[in-house]
This record gives structure tokens, C-alpha cells and sequence, in this order.
């Protein structure tokens, strides 16, 4: 096996596939394996097709595996095709179709017979017959305003969802979300591409503003008609996943009031538009939305994930909304459900059961019955089904371990290794280890935490620390698994003397709902307390230098931090912020408005969780890091903070990065910033 698996998934025969690249004759090829017999095959080589295709580009299978798409890759959050849109036969190694356009397209898709190629052109969706290779164009209205098809920035941001539209299993529909966001207003992002620099427009809701308007379609491919589906309300809402199930005429919608604390599933009749609400959920906080909804080919039942015993778990539902079973329960939480072997009645998930520092493999019966643990490694596993769930393919990792890949049977059992890590890099590079641990807070509460000491601790000693931390609703920092390139970095400061340190503060996940709704309507309290709370812990465990504590984050981390810094001013002697918010109502509306309501109903929630209102409190150092094309976390939130702090004549260090956005990427962009957060550090804590 190659020492990287770019683009690994499954095809419709149960095979898996991916890329090699052969250096010397310069040759790409896609390879595929039985899983049964280990054997490998070159599906497609670059040197024996009239394309020539590149190592890690986006592929797609037909779902009958008679062909393969090539796209080329849009910046999102994660892959999505668009640009050139190549069609390749595999037995024949022929070239069948090369769509291209001189306007945007993006978001190919197979239909489920194989026999036509979706799109999205110029916000219009646009459909090819493989075969002839006639093109028809479905809607005819989109524009910059109206877009069909495809999302605007704020809902694959904070839905984490790629594709707006959807096939109908006949292959003779298409369901698409059609978005009208005339009336929400625009940011522009500043560039620094000429003498007269320029920008480019961005239509961003912020907190409390004016969202898009959402319709539902089904158009008929046949004759391009489209049916729209009633599920609007009166008052804002949102319609965050669309899944049509096996009749191809029922279409499930999930609509979500603008409050994200109302969650309700209707089926909606393709042919007429009628709709009717199936199940609802409602709580005092939010709702989680995730993609666990499964649709089951007999007894019109269907599988759903809910947190509404306080732990996300899984059920079965009929289509009237009747519960038939709840297939999980427990004080862990599920994840994820992996795959559905509806021959023998079992689901695959992936939860937290083993430790919530953890995630496993596990597999239960519909009737909740004979749950078996399939992955027996201490840290985090994720699981790639077969299409008959047979086989997975299983990637693991731990503090210690960076990700090994595996071919595993149904059951668990090992079939072979696919790809490891070629050396052992925590032995090769000395790098410390990741000890977990907890602490009980003054009100009584259990906050996890990890840490990492010199090689050469002496618990009589009082080091430097620094808090790393994310802090946001519903992630996890605390976790039993591989941390990348920071792992280094971190131990580069144990090297140094310095111990590092993270929480999972109360608002946090995996410890169930009650935990998480500790922050609702109230960021920046018990993050900053629990925090806290942590540091006096390590301080009163006798190894701490009381005098040299930093903290540091990136996005909502650095929110933390930099409030950190002016809510508890005598405990950081510095912070770093990178790309933070300091104001929520500088941030966009789903988001902020799922935790904190919009500012018009808590203007004290916003007042108070805002650096602005603290700035005048800070004491220690800051470093405010901003790239200035970032639309997520707009260059705005660092400005208004350094309008601030000049006005209190309190000083600061600003680093931007011209041109670049969230995530600080390119060039010599991130050697840059963690050299310049290495020195910064060293300079105050050491």
C-alpha cells in the first residue's frame, strides 16, 4: 500500500479505491481492492485515457462503478467539485463527456441510474445525458441573488453542508434548496491586488439581521417543471437538510425555527407540494442538527439520532411519527451512525460509551439488543462502510499514534493494514506525552482536562504554562487522539520548560446536553470561569509559576483568550487571539443567534459577552492575529478591538496576514505566525 490513500472511498461492487502516483514513469493511477481477496486492480491510469488526470483530484463512482467524474476543487469546508467536469468509462478507458463552461459550475452528481450528470451552473441546475450528451437546463431564474442549487456563505458555514440539491431515487427528479438573499446585506472583503486595490463583495447575515428566504423545489427533469414543496412559515425559519426517502415521491424536510430551538420533520407529496409535520422536537436551548437520518426500505420506518433524553442517542420512528424503539440509551453519546445493515436488522454508530475522551465502533440490534464494542484500541475511531456493510474501512489514532488505516470485517477482525505512519514520530522526535486528568470546580462540577510537562518535570519546580483552548459549543479539545503538527509544537515548548494545558470548559461536548446548555444565551461565563477555575487547580498543585501564565486560541479560542485576558486580568500575564470575534454581533446570524438569541431579545447576553465591554480591564500582554480576507471571522472584530484599546491607551501587538482568510494558509504564512507565537511566548513566560 502507498504511503498515503488520497480520495479512499468505496464503490457499489464493495471495492475501495484510491490513488497511486509511480514517480518515475510520472503515471497517476486509481486502484481498487477487493476486500474479499486483497487483490488490487489499476481501474484508470492517466497515460491510457486522452485526460490527464491529477494525484488527490476529486473522483467520483457512477453508482453502478461503470464510470468515474473528474471535477476539479472549490475552497469550502469540504471537498466540492466544480470547474471541468470530465466523465470516464472504466472498461472502455474512453473519454465520454468533458463539460465545461466559460460561467461558474459546481456540484456534479450521478443520477442514481448513472444515466445523467447534475450540476449547477451560474445558480441555475443543469442536468446532461451521459449517453447522447444533450444538456437541459432545469431552472432558469438564479442570479447572484438567487441561487439554486447551491448555498450562500452562511448556511454551508454553520450547516456544514455542500450540496443545496438533491436526486429523486427514480432519477426522474431533482429536490433543491432555492435561496433568495436579495435583502441580506453585503460585506466587502478588502484585497490588496493593485494600486487601486479592490474588493469583493460577500453577502453575510450577521446577528440578528436579514437572512435569505428558503423555498423547497422538485423539479422534473423530464420537463423541467418545478413543484414547490409547503413548508414555509410565517415568521423566519430554517430548512437545513432535505433527504428524499424510498418512495420517490416523499420527500423528508427538516425545518428549523430562526430560534434553532424548534426542529420539526415533514414528508412532503413530490407530485402535489402538500406536506405534513411527521415529528417535532422542542427545547429551552438549541437543537442540534447532524446527517444520522436513515430511511428504511421496508415497513416505512426510519432511523434518527435526538438528544431529547439529555444524551444524543438513536431511534426508530414509522412515518407517522410514532416511536418503535429506541435503539440506544445510556449516559454516553452518540456520534454518528456509520452504516445500516437493513438485511440484519443492525446499525453501525460510532459514541463515546468507552470514555468521553473517546470514540468506538460499535453495533446494535433494531431492537436495541446485543450492542457489541468493534473497536478495542484506547482513543478515536472512525469507520467507512461497504455498501452492504460488510466491510469498513477504519482509521485510528491516539495522542500516541498517528492515524493507521485498516481493512476490517463487519465484526471487527482485521483483514489488513492499509496504510501506517512510516516512522514513529513521538519516539523518533522525543515528543512528550498527553496525560489526561479532571478537577472538581467550586460549584461541584467535573471539568476534563490534558496536559503536557517538560520530559525533565520536577514537580518541586514551578513552571510556565500555557492554556490552549477552543472552547465552543459542542467541541472537544480533551480527546484521545492525533494533534497534527501542534503535537510538535507543544512538545517544542515542553522543551522549554513550558507546560501545556487544556480544558473542556461546560458548554463543551460529549458529556450530554445538560452540559453543553450551561452557555445558552451567556458566552464567555463559564468558559472564562472554568478556565480559570483549571488554572487555580495546576497553581495549587505546587508546579505552576503563578506570574508566567499565557492562554491561547484560534477563532472562538481566541475570542476566549482575548477575554480571558480582561476578565480575569490578574491570571494571564499575556494571550494570543488569533482570528477571534470580539463582539458576537459581528458574527453571522446562525451561529451566534443558535447559542445567544439575537441581540434585540438578550442585548445583556451580547453586552457581556463581549471583549469590547472589558477591554479597559486588560493588564497583560495581547497578540491580535487577523488574516484580513477572512470571511468567516471578519478583519472588523480585531479592528474594533484595537479602536479599544488605543482609546484606554493600553498596548498590543498586531500581526495580520494581507490576503489571507480564516485559517491563515499559503506561502510562508503559518512558519511565520508560530515562530512569531513561539517568540512572543518566550519573551514573557520564560
Amino acid at each position: 500500500m502507498p504511503a498515503a490513500l488520497s480520495q479512499l472511498q468505496w464503490n457499489s461492487e464493495n471495492k475501495f479505491s484510491f490513488y497511486k502516483n509511480d514517480p518515475e514513469t510520472k503515471t497517476v493511477s486509481i486502484v481498487a481492492v477487493n476486500p474479499e481477496t486483497k487483490e488490487e486492480t489499476v481501474v484508470l491510469s492517466n497515460n491510457e485515457i486522452d485526460y490527464k488526470f491529477k494525484y488527490g483530484q476529486i473522483y467520483k463512482w457512477s453508482p453502478d462503478s461503470k464510470f468515474i467524474l473528474f471535477t476539479e476543487k472549490l475552497n469550502a469546508r469540504r471537498d466540492k467539485s466544480g470547474g471541468k467536469f470530465v466523465i470516464v468509462d472504466v472498461e472502455k478507458k474512453k473519454v465520454l463527456l468533458e463539460i465545461t463552461d466559460q460561467d461558474d459550475q459546481e456540484l456534479a452528481q450521478f443520477s442514481p441510474d448513472s444515466k445523467k450528470l447534475g450540476f449547477v451552473r451560474s445558480h441555475n441546475l443543469f442536468v446532461v445525458d451521459i449517453e447522447s450528451g444533450t444538456e437541459t437546463q432545469l431552472t432558469f431564474d438564479g442570479n447572484e441573488n438567487i441561487l439554486n442549487g447551491t448555498f450562500d456563505w452562511v448556511y454551508e458555514e454553520e450547516f456544514s453542508i455542500i450540496y443545496a440539491w438533491e436526486w429523486g431515487t427514480d432519477s426522474r427528479q431533482i429536490t433543491y434548496w432555492q435561496l433568495d438573499q436579495t435583502k441580506v446585506p453585503t460585506v466587502q472583503i478588502a484585497t490588496w491586488d493593485s494600486l487601486y486595490f479592490s474588493a469583493f463583495d460577500l453577502k453575510y447575515p450577521k446577528a440578528g439581521g436579514t437572512n435569505p428566504n428558503i423555498k423547497i423545489g422538485v423539479v422534473n427533469v423530464d420537463n423541467q417543471k418545478t413543484t414547490w414543496m409547503n413548508v414555509e412559515l410565517q415568521e423566519d425559519f430554517y430548512i437545513p437538510r432535505i433527504k428524499f426517502s424510498n418512495n420517490p415521491n416523499l420527500l423528508s424536510v427538516q425545518r428549523l425555527n430562526r430560534d434553532q430551538n424548534i426542529l420539526e420533520l415533514l414528508l412532503c407529496d413530490t407530485k402535489t407540494g402538500e406536506s405534513k409535520v411527521v415529528l417535532k422536537e422542542e427545547y429551552k436551548t438549541w437543537i442540534k442538527v447532524d446527517d444520522n437520518l436513515t430511511f428504511l426500505k421496508e415497513n416505512d420506518h426510519f432511523v434518527w439520532t435526538s438528544e431529547i433524553d439529555g444524551f444524543n442517542h438513536i431511534y426508530i420512528y414509522d412515518f407517522d411519527g410514532t416511536l418503535v424503539n429506541q435503539v440506544t440509551s445510556g449516559k454516553f453519546e452518540v456520534d454518528k451512525i456509520s452504516s445500516v445493515d437493513e438485511e440484519n436488522e443492525v446499525i453501525y454508530f460510532t459514541s463515546n460509551e468507552s470514555g468521553v475522551t473517546n470514540k468506538d465502533l460499535y453495533k446494535i440490534s433494531y431492537a436495541g439488543k446485543n450492542k457489541q464494542r468493534l473497536t478495542s484500541e484506547n482513543g478515536t475511531s472512525s469507520a467507512s462502510f461497504s455498501a452492504d456493510s460488510k466491510y469498513f474501512i477504519k482509521k485510528f489514532s491516539n495522542t500516541e499514534t498517528n492515524t493507521i488505516t485498516t481493512l476490517n470485517s463487519a465484526d471487527g477482525s482485521l483483514i489488513m493494514e492499509l496504510k501506517k505512519p512510516q516512522i514513529d514520530v513521538v519516539e523518533k522526535y522525543d515528543l512528550t506525552k498527553v496525560e489526561f486528568s479532571s478537577f472538581v470546580t467550586t460549584d461541584g462540577e467535573t471539568i476534563n482536562y490534558s496536559i503536557m510537562k517538560p520530559k525533565n518535570f520536577d514537580p518541586t519546580k514551578k513552571y510556565p504554562l500555557l492554556v490552549y483552548n477552543y472552547s465552543g459549543p459542542g467541541s472537544q479539545v480533551v480527546l484521545n487522539s492525533w494533534r497534527g503538527s501542534n503535537y510538535a509544537w507543544y512538545s517544542y515548548l515542553n522543551n522549554n520548560d513550558i507546560v501545556v494545558a487544556w480544558f473542556d470548559n461546560r458548554g463543551t461536548g460529549g458529556r450530554g446536553k445538560d452540559f453543553k446548555d450551561h452557555v445558552y444565551k451567556r458566552l464567555g461565563d463559564f468558559e472564562i470561569n472554568d478556565i480559570a477555575e483549571g488554572v487555580n487547580y495546576l497553581v495549587a498543585e505546587g508546579f505552576i509559576d503563578m506570574e508566567k501564565i499565557a492562554i491561547w486560541g484560534w477563532s472562538y479560542g481566541g475570542y476566549v483568550s482575548s477575554l480571558a485576558l480582561a476578565k480575569v486580568p490578574y491570571l494571564f500575564n499575556c494571550a494570543i487571539a488569533v482570528a477571534p470575534v470580539t463582539d458576537w454581533k459581528f458574527y453571522d446570524s446562525i451561529y451566534t443567534e443558535r447559542y445567544m438569541s439575537t441581540p434585540q431579545k438578550n442585548p445583556e447576553g451580547y453586552k457581556n459577552g463581549s471583549v469590547l465591554t472589558y477591554t479597559g480591564d486588560i493588564k497583560g500582554k495581547l497578540l491580535l492575529v487577523h488574516g484580513t480576507a477572512d470571511d468567516n471571522v471578519h478583519f472588523q472584530n480585531s479592528v474594533k478591538l484595537v479602536e479599544e484599546m488605543i482609546e484606554k491607551n493600553i498596548y498590543y501587538e498586531s500581526l495580520y496576514y494581507p490576503e489571507k482568510d480564516h485559517g491563515i494558509h499559503g506561502g510562508n504564512s503559518r512558519f511565520h505566525l508560530y515562530n512569531y507565537m513561539t517568540n512572543f511566548l518566550f519573551n514573557r513566560l520564560k
